[in-house]
């Protein structure tokens, strides 16, 4: 069997996120982050400095009854020549969960990192465009 590229292995891992993130599956979102995993928000620059912290945002956001459900969306993957890392640009949306109405918008960027076998997210940095 072949391994996937690393640009395909990222962009799976994204979409298995993605997944994650719309189904409510915490376990799932924590296979995908970094122990260290930061992550800048979108609007007012909120740092959210290591994965427990963010599991603990995700948790009380999927425990909501009008949660919004956020996608991103991978345009470009760029992966070092000369190390375990990754640079991924693309756009999100958050939309609302019982309704299905556009909450907001914008692009991101995100920082991977090959360990082991698994590419998981080291940072990630988000801009609010609507």
């Amino acid at each position: 069997m072949t391994t996937p590229s690393p640009e395909l292995s990222i962009r799976m891992a994204r979409a298995a996120f993605n997944r994650a993130l719309s189904e409510g599956d915490l376990a799932a979102v924590s296979r995908v982050l970094s122990p260290r995993a930061t992550l800048v928000t979108g609007t007012d620059s909120a740092v959210l400095g290591d994965r427990k912290t963010q599991l603990q945002v995700w948790k009380r956001d999927f425990a909501s009854d009008g949660r919004t459900v956020y996608v991103r969306t991978t345009e470009t993957v760029v992966v070092s020549p000369s190390e375990p890392i990754a640079m991924e640009y693309g756009t999100w949306r958050g939309v609302i969960a019982p309704t299905g109405l556009s909450e907001a918008h914008g692009c991101y960027s995100a920082k991977w990192r090959k360990i082991a076998d698994d590419w998981v997210i080291e940072a990630e940095i988000f801009v609010t465009l609507g």
